[in-house]
C-alpha cells in the first residue's frame, strides 16, 4: 500500500505565514494527476515543528478530503514526547489517514531500549498503520536495524522511512528483517528511502520506494523513477536518477524545505510564505535552484 513515490508535501503558506488550505488542496490534486503514489503531510518538509495543534487538524482533514481515497494519506505525528505522539496519532487516525509517520524522538537522545518502548507504546495505543522514521542528521538518534527488527513484529508497524547516511543500511535492514520474520506470519515491513539522493540505490537493494522532497517539484519524474526501479528496469531508472540528480542535490543548498518552497513559488504553485525560524532562500542560491529546475526540464 505504501510503495513508490510518496511526496513529503510542503505546507503552503501565505506571505504572512498563515496556512493556505486551498493551495494545499491544489497541490494534492496536481500530485495525484502526476502519478504520485502517496501523500505525507506534516513531515519535516511540511514544517511540522511550527504547525499549531489547530492547524494540524485542518491540514490533515483537508488532505484526507482532497485525496478521497485515490492515494494513501500519511500524517507525520511523531514528536519527542511519547504521550503527545499518541495523542497526535489518535487524532490523525480519527480524521481518516491511512498511516502515520513517526520520527525518532529528537533532542532526548534515547537508548535503543527507549526507542523500542516508545514506538511499542504508540503502536499498542493506536491501531492505525505506522511507519517508523529514522533521520539521525536531524534527531541525533539512530534507530538501529536490530531495534527495527524487534519493532517489525508489532502488528501495525508496517514500514520504515530510512534516512541513515550509511549506504549499507538497506542491506543490513533487509538481513535482520528477514531473519526476524522467520517463523512469523507477519509480512516483512517495507523499507522506504528517506533521501532522494539515495532513492535509486535503496530500491536496487530492496526498498519499496521513497518519501520524497524532490517529488514536490518533479512528481511525474520521481514516480517514473520509482516505477522503473520497482519493475526492475534499472537502465531507465538510472537515466531518470541522473536527470533528477541536480534537484536531489540543490533542493538542499539550504535547510529543507527552504529551497523547495522557493522552487514551488517560482513555478507558480504556492505563495511565498514560510514560517520562522526558517527564512526565504538567500538571493545567491536562487540561480542554483533555478538551474536545477531547468536541468530537470521543469523550467
Amino acid at each position: 500500500m505504501f510503495h513508490g513515490s510518496i511526496v513529503a508535501l510542503v505546507t503552503p503558506m501565505r506571505v504572512d505565514g498563515s496556512v493556505d488550505l486551498d493551495v494545499l488542496s491544489q497541490l494534492i490534486e496536481w500530485q495525484i494527476a502526476s502519478g504520485t503514489d502517496g501523500i505525507v503531510v506534516l513531515g519535516t518538509t511540511g514544517e511540522s515543528p511550527t504547525i499549531t495543534h489547530e492547524e494540524r487538524i485542518k491540514v490533515i482533514r483537508k488532505a484526507v478530503e482532497t485525496a478521497a481515497g485515490r492515494v494513501p494519506v500519511i500524517a507525520g505525528t511523531g514528536s519527542n514526547s511519547t504521550q503527545i505522539t499518541i495523542q497526535y496519532t489518535q487524532e490523525a487516525m480519527d480524521l481518516g489517514v491511512d498511516a502515520c509517520l513517526l520520527v525518532t524522538p529528537y533532542y532526548n537522545k534515547p537508548t535503543q531500549e527507549g526507542l523500542y518502548l516508545h514506538f511499542k507504546a504508540i503502536a499498542e495505543a493506536v491501531a492505525v498503520p505506522q511507519i517508523l522514521y529514522n533521520v539521525p542528521s536531524r534527531t541525533s538518534c539512530d534507530l538501529l536495524p536490530e531495534t527495527t527488527a524487534r519493532l517489525s513484529q508489532i502488528a501495525n508497524i508496517v514500514g520504515i522511512k530510512e534516512a541513515s547516511p550509511d549506504p549499507q543500511r538497506p542491506a543490513q535492514l533487509m538481513k535482520v528483517l528477514s531473519e526476524s520474520s522467520q517463523g512469523s506470519s507477519k509480512p516483512i515491513i517495507d523499507i522506504l528511502s528517506g533521501d532522494d539522493i539515495n532513492a535509486f540505490a535503496y530500491m536496487k537493494q530492496g526498498a519499496k520506494g521513497v518519501i520524497s522532497v524532490t517529488a514536490n517539484v518533479a512528481p511525474k519524474l520521481v514516480h517514473e523513477l520509482c516505477e522503473a526501479a520497482l519493475s526492475g528496469n534499472f537502465e531507465k531508472a538510472e537515466k531518470l536518477d541522473q536527470q533528477l540528480n541536480p534537484l536531489n542535490t540543490n533542493l538542499f543548498v539550504e535547510t529543507n524545505p527552504i529551497p523547495t518552497k522557493w522552487a514551488l513559488f517560482e513555478m507558480g504553485k504556492i505563495p511565498a510564505g514560510i514560517r520562522l525560524p526558517l527564512t526565504q532562500l538567500s538571493q545567491p542560491k536562487h540561480n542554483v535552484v533555478r538551474e536545477a529546475l531547468s536541468q530537470a526540464g521543469i523550467l
